[in-house]
């Protein structure tokens, strides 16, 4: 392609030159090269016969899935462009170039302006657009002062899913009540339990000592409960079984509120059609291998 230059050619003999050379480099898998030598020959398609013509868009169609596709924009247009290290060898104001996947690195430099570079991952069979702006060199007075540190081109940042909103506040409020309840309520019903079973330890110290060994069925209290011991048996009796019940009831009840409040962790209340709210509260469950609790978090 060097030797055969404009001047001693025609341009449907470089153009034929171009798309035999691309096609060869196609068998032999060098998708860029037949990609770069394909495109030039197809820019002179209406020198070439409608055969070739139609043989070049098929390679090009082939090659395509394995290359990058990059249209590269420079200001000025006489900057000198390189590709990871390669010039392209000649300067127009846009680029149409074709990259291998992977990491490349696109610099552009020209006399009196900054450098400007671009790093970018290409992907195969994808498209992307850079443009690059070389802005004026600062005049420096300094004879020996350093040269300008390059400045990355600006290019468009990706664009990226916006966050889901918060979710409403009156669940997350009512989680943390029911934690305080849950906590409260077993804490509450625990303790009752335990001073049952005091109450049941005295009681049973008692009435074998009023006993004196009898067995339960044959206890004085129970033939003789007018007497004094006797009554304050039967009130340590139903203290117990008051304290029992009561702790019971609030144990069963703390269960069933802590089992709600769990819940509510993994239940999605957006099918109630409440606008999202910010929340002040944030709670969310936290489990190891041998604990189980709760991580609260405010804004007050």
């Amino acid at each position: 392609m060097e030797a055969a230059a404009p001047g001693s050619v025609t341009e449907r003999e470089r153009a034929e030159l171009a798309g035999e050379l691309g096609l060869c480099e196609l068998a032999l898998r060098k998708y860029r090269d037949a990609a770069e030598h394909l495109a030039l020959s197809l820019e002179q398609r209406e020198a070439l016969p409608v055969a070739l013509q139609k043989r070049l868009e098929a390679g090009q169609r082939d090659a395509a899935p394995h290359v990058a596709k990059l249209y590269l924009s420079v200001n000025p247009p006489d900057a000198e462009v390189l590709v990871d290290g390669k010039e392209i060898g000649r300067t127009a104001r846009t680029y149409t170039l074709f990259l291998e996947p992977g990491q490349h690195m696109v610099r552009a430099r020209a006399p009196g302006r900054e450098e400007a570079f671009q790093s970018f991952g290409a992907v195969a069979n994808t498209e992307y657009n850079i443009s690059m702006q070389l802005p004026r060199a600062a005049v420096s007075s300094a004879k020996d002062a350093p040269p300008a540190a390059p400045k990355p081109a600006s290019a468009p940042p990706p664009l990226r899913p916006r966050p889901p909103g918060p979710p409403a506040s009156w669940p997350a409020a009512l989680r943390i009540a029911g934690i305080a309840v849950t906590t409260a309520t077993l804490s509450a019903g625990g303790l009752l339990m335990i001073r049952a079973a005091s109450l049941d330890g005295d009681l049973s110290e008692r009435r074998d000592g009023l006993n004196g060994g009898a067995t339960p069925s044959g206890s004085r209290c129970w033939q003789a409960a007018d007497r004094p011991a006797c009554a304050d048996l039967l009130r340590l009796r139903d203290e117990r079984n008051l304290s029992a019940g009561v702790g019971i009831g609030m144990l069963i009840a703390g269960g069933a509120i802590g089992a709600a409040t769990a819940a509510s962790f993994f239940t999605d209340f957006s099918f109630l059609g409440l606008a999202p709210a910010q929340d002040r509260i944030h709670a969310s469950p936290v489990a190891t291998g041998r604990e189980l609790g709760v991580r609260v978090e405010g804004l007050w």
